[in-house]
């Protein structure tokens, strides 16, 4: 009896390290869309307008950034990735786009340092199957509550009308991987 319980305890010890991980809300590895925790990027905004259309045979995916329920300063940089690869980073109501493939691809939104308390929340991911020559928009939407409440990022798809019309009132951002 001992001994069933000395393993079933083993057991139990070599699995909690495992659960402790997923429900760590930093630990990027649980979105398969997040690249490495560790990159942070370079932002940069420019006010002119910046459109594109797919590459043939491809698809375009936009990402933008809506600060406009952020109450807080400063504003966070957000990294999207593609696939397990950090593609780029916005920052205060901005956008850039990708060329994809076609196909399903798992995509994240997550703020690249703490903003401030209560930042729990700060990764969202989301999942698409992209067609041949499509334009997709996918909103990443900072919030603060103002009344004290915990901030958070929200990932989710948009109305191509809708990601137009904002695209064309944010600012085109320009990043780089820090060195």
């Amino acid at each position: 009896m001992v001994k069933i319980t000395l393993i079933v305890a083993c057991v139990i010890f070599l699995l909690m390290p495992s659960g402790v991980a997923q429900t760590n809300p930093d630990a990027m590895e649980g979105a398969p869309g997040c690249g490495a925790p560790g990159v942070k990027f370079e932002v940069k905004t420019d006010k002119g307008t910046h459109s594109a259309q797919p590459e043939p045979g491809k698809a375009l995916i936009y990402f933008l950034q809506d600060d406009s329920d952020f109450s807080s300063r400063p504003r966070p940089t957000t990294r999207m990735g593609i696939d397990g690869t950090w593609v780029g980073a916005t920052q205060s109501n901005s956008y850039f786009y990708i060329s994809v493939d076609p196909g399903v691809h798992h995509l994240c939104a997550s703020w690249q340092s703490t903003v401030g308390p209560g930042t729990s929340g700060k990764t969202a991911a989301a999942h698409f199957t992209a067609e041949a020559n499509g334009v997709y928009y996918f909103e990443a939407k900072d919030k603060w509550l103002r009344d004290g409440g915990p901030a958070g990022l929200y990932l989710k798809p948009m109305d191509s009308d809708e990601g137009q019309l904002i695209a064309n009132k944010f600012s085109f951002s320009v990043s780089q991987p820090k060195k």
